[in-house]
């Protein structure tokens, strides 16, 4: 942190003479690393390297930077406001962490005039002011990789312009190439994120993710106001060659396979039912305390939440808190073998859901099918214990006539 707050005395310095000096000898080159093993290195990072030749500075400026030390932490994530800040260090420090998960890391000199890039370098270090440097992450809107492209768009005289020839894929395709080799963190942005996530983007919006900025900054070209074009970047080099990543997954079942069995495991329950002419309404309470949490969270960040993409989210449909207000009224049923609407209305919602399923707007991945089915075995598995097991519910008393 010491040697943060030096450089950064040194660049406020720099700021304040920038205005009242030629201009200084300053390449920029937009930095790649790719992507590690653990969920939160995924999707590689973007920072941007400013090497100022005149006054001895190499350092890069960093957008990815947080602290849990703000105040309410884990309540503001929730809440999708997670405030992130940019932060200008010695690029000495830069290489060690991704050296060491086994990342590579690859520099793109930018093609800039000595005016773009002494203002590219002006504008980061203006940015790196304790007044500046917060600012709102979003993960697909505006996060380390975004910034980075919005500096360079404002620093250069002139606009980018992209090859034409370009695939268009939507956010979620984007993700699942980066989640292919971890499958329950596939699953999770799935069920987390809705039908926004699954429209064309262009392909401005596509360059969130930070391999994608580094192959089409690659092709892409500045055109100046005289209609000039030269390409964005001059050269290429991988500073650092890529390691072994610890790819293996955190759990080893793969989710479709878990949540297959999880539902052959609610069916061996319902003849188990049948066999012993009981209800085991402990596995209700589990299964509905279960669907009730997660839904509750679900819905919250459906209608609280700044994160993206969740305010679009079909699976409320299924996964909401009702089962919580539903589950002491199927206890008391289940304990006095009567019936109750509960079991009518989720087997209607579910099923409908699942006759809907192919069109609906959502990509829900692979585990979402056999999880409805499993919840769907308990009002089917009710409904067999009353048609076939009516001598068990007691009979109403008929008063006697005087």
């Amino acid at each position: 942190m010491k040697r943060f707050w030096i450089l950064w005395a040194f660049l406020a310095c720099f700021s304040h003479l920038y205005s009242q000096a030629p201009l200084d000898a300053v390449e920029c080159s937009l930095i790649t690393c790719s992507p590690g093993g653990e969920v939160y290195q995924l999707y590689g990072h973007t920072a941007i390297r400013c090497r100022n030749f005149t006054r001895g500075v190499d350092c890069v400026f960093n957008y990815g930077v947080f602290t849990f030390e703000q105040p309410h932490f884990v309540w503001r994530f929730v809440q999708g406001k997670c405030d992130y800040m940019v932060q200008g260090i010695d690029w000495k420090y830069f290489p060690e962490d991704y050296i060491s998960r086994g990342s590579s890391i690859t520099s793109q000199t930018l093609n800039l005039t000595p005016e773009e890039a002494n203002r590219l370098f002006f504008n980061l270090v203006v940015n790196c002011r304790p007044t500046n440097c917060q600012y709102r992450y979003n993960f697909l809107y505006n996060n380390c990789t975004t910034q980075v492209l919005s500096q360079i768009e404002a620093a250069i005289n002139g606009t980018l312009e992209y090859p034409e020839n370009w695939e268009q894929r939507t956010y979620r395709q984007i993700i699942h190439e980066y989640t292919v080799l971890s499958p329950w963190a596939r699953e999770g942005n799935d069920f987390m994120l809705g039908a926004d996530v699954d429209t064309m983007l262009t392909l401005r919006a596509s360059l969130f993710a930070p391999e994608n900025l580094m192959r089409y900054a690659a092709k892409a070209q500045i055109r100046d106001s005289k209609g000039n074009l030269r390409p964005l970047v001059a050269e290429t080099e991988e500073l650092v060659h890529p390691g072994k990543v610890d790819n293996t997954p955190g759990f080893p079942v793969p989710p479709f396979l878990f949540f297959l069995a999880f539902l052959i495991a609610c069916i061996l329950v319902i003849c188990l039912e049948r066999v012993t002419g009981r209800q085991f309404w402990l596995w209700d309470v589990l299964l509905m305390s279960v669907q009730g949490i997660v839904g509750t969270l679900l819905l919250f960040t459906f209608l609280f939440s700044e994160h993206p993409a969740v305010d679009s989210n079909w699976l409320v449909c299924i996964f909401n808190p009702l089962p919580l207000v539903g589950l002491p009224f199927v206890v008391k049923a289940a304990l006095g073998h009567r019936r109750t609407y509960w079991h009518g209305i989720n087997f209607a919602i579910i099923s409908l859901f699942l006759v809907f399923l192919a069109w609906i707007p959502q990509n829900f991945g692979e585990i979402i099918v056999p999880l409805a089915l499993a919840l769907l075995t308990r009002p089917i598995s009710y409904h067999l214990y009353y048609r076939y097991n009516k001598t068990r519910q007691p009979k109403t008393k008929k008063r006697k006539k005087k």
